[in-house]
């Protein structure tokens, strides 16, 4: 409902941040009395500056909608990729070997920016207050009915009230047995005359015409007083789950779950992805890495090079997982973990574990097709059988691609497990992926892996 009004506002955020930090560079120049010549060092600088703050907004999510709403995350993201922003600069100056720009130049910019910030994100409060107390951007709305669908619709105004003002509920005093946050205005017969009264542009009726044949007289003279009328059917009648709805022509097709990668073009994106890092990767690091890795682990213990290793993966289809071999051949390969302080993991494939090393020819699976950049992380067969039986969501996971990285991976959970509570979170966060999956959270979420290898994670063993 508020879908353009939001895209507008995060397209107002993203210029107003850009020019304070053009802005904050012009300035520091003037102070600085930098010389004008284009084609120099300050101008990779300033290309540097904005696309790095782009990038990091987006691989962050600073300008999402559900964050802009929120006054307090939206600060909070921001003070986030502002510091993520500055180390970024940092890494610049010191790989780019950048010695002709001036560092207080650089301090000023960092300075007059994070001021700017500061005085955007007020501007933001300030432009939130004014088209509150601007009626014509609001939509007046009440709501028919006063029960948990209604309570929840209510809640839901609250959180994302960008230009939704609720006036109350309309119900008969009978049916009113609790205490509200907003008035009860009138019973459902006086419906038509508070609405025009109040000056109301929407009713959201959570009655359904089954429960009550009156709404139908409702809507048609809703419409005739060019006032909206929208339903709001609690499908817990039917489904004790959320559902997603979706339309073949005038058929309503109800689904569990929302899934962004069944869409073909959205596959396509992602398979492009797959390919082009994944030819990168082997062209440029597998082509050495492979030699001198399979040299040091030949000479430390005799055996393959690569292990591989029966995994499940989309559909439940079963594949050969390739990783460096980090341990002594040994039975149980199939069947156990990797534990701390494993007696079968040897010197060199201690340190391609804990730097994730291992994983890199799985890079060759993703070309192949068998696994994706990012995606629920592959289990052991055993495992599959076992952790089904204990998540009663577990197989939904393999709807997708399993990863060489993934959602659960980068919130910390990986390594072995030892607790149902962990193969239950690890399931949450798979699922949270396939239902909220964009190629930026792909971006993000690899972007975020390479920051945790060189951070360390204290569950990679």
């Amino acid at each position: 409902m508020n879908r353009q009004f939001k895209r507008y506002l995060q397209i107002s955020l993203i210029i107003m941040d850009i020019l304070v930090l053009n802005f904050s560079y012009i300035v520091a120049r003037f102070l600085f009395d930098i010389p004008g010549n284009f084609f120099s060092s300050y101008l990779a600088l300033w290309l540097f500056l904005n696309t790095f703050w782009l990038l990091l907004s987006f691989i962050c999510g600073t300008y999402y909608e559900k964050i802009i709403v929120n006054f307090e995350s939206f600060t909070k993201r921001t003070v986030q990729v502002y510091t993520l922003w500055i180390i970024a600069i940092f890494f610049y100056l010191f790989f780019s070997h950048e010695y002709q720009v001036s560092r207080f130049f650089i301090l000023a910019i960092i300075t007059s920016f994070g001021i700017g910030l500061f005085l955007d994100r007020f501007l933001y409060v300030g432009i939130r207050q004014y088209f509150k107390t601007r009626d014509y951007l609001f939509n007046r709305v009440i709501i028919l009915g006063y029960n948990e669908t209604a309570l929840k619709l209510a809640s839901y105004f609250e959180e994302e009230s960008i230009n939704t003002n609720l006036l109350g509920f309309v119900e008969d005093e009978a049916n009113v047995t609790e205490l509200s946050h907003y008035p009860i205005l009138t019973g459902l017969k006086n419906v038509m005359q508070i609405a025009k009264d109040m000056d109301v542009q929407e009713i959201f009726s959570t009655i359904t015409p089954e429960q009550n044949e009156y709404i139908y007289s409702l809507m048609g003279e809703a419409e005739h007083e060019c006032i909206r009328f929208k339903v709001v059917p609690n499908l817990s009648y039917f489904f004790s789950k959320p559902v997603i709805v979706d339309y073949i022509r005038d058929l309503p097709i109800l689904s569990l779950r929302s899934e962004p990668l069944e869409d073909v073009g959205n596959r396509f994106k992602k398979r492009i992805l797959d390919v082009a890092v994944s030819f990168l990767v082997c062209i440029f690091i597998l082509s050495w890495l492979i030699p001198i890795l399979g040299l040091i682990i030949l000479l430390e213990s005799r055996g393959p090079i690569f292990f591989s290793q029966k995994r499940t993966g989309k559909n439940n289809q079963e594949f050969n997982c390739l990783k460096f071999r980090s341990m002594k051949p040994n039975k149980n390969s199939d069947s156990q973990q990797a534990t701390k302080n494993d007696m079968r993991v040897t010197r060199i494939g201690r340190f391609i574990r804990k730097t994730s090393l291992d994983e890199f020819p799985q890079f060759i699976n993703v070309l192949k097709g068998e696994m994706s950049l990012v995606g629920p992380r592959p289990h052991m067969v055993k495992h599959t059988t076992d952790y089904s039986k204990i998540v009663d969501q577990y197989m939904i996971r393999h709807f997708l691609k399993p990863g060489i990285t993934g959602w659960a991976q980068i919130n910390g959970f990986r390594g072995e497990i030892t607790d149902p509570k962990q193969i239950k979170m690890r399931v949450s966060n798979d699922l949270w992926y396939l239902e909220n999956w964009n190629i930026w959270l792909d971006l993000r979420i690899m972007f975020l892996t390479v920051y945790n290898v060189f951070r360390g994670e204290k569950n990679a063993y």
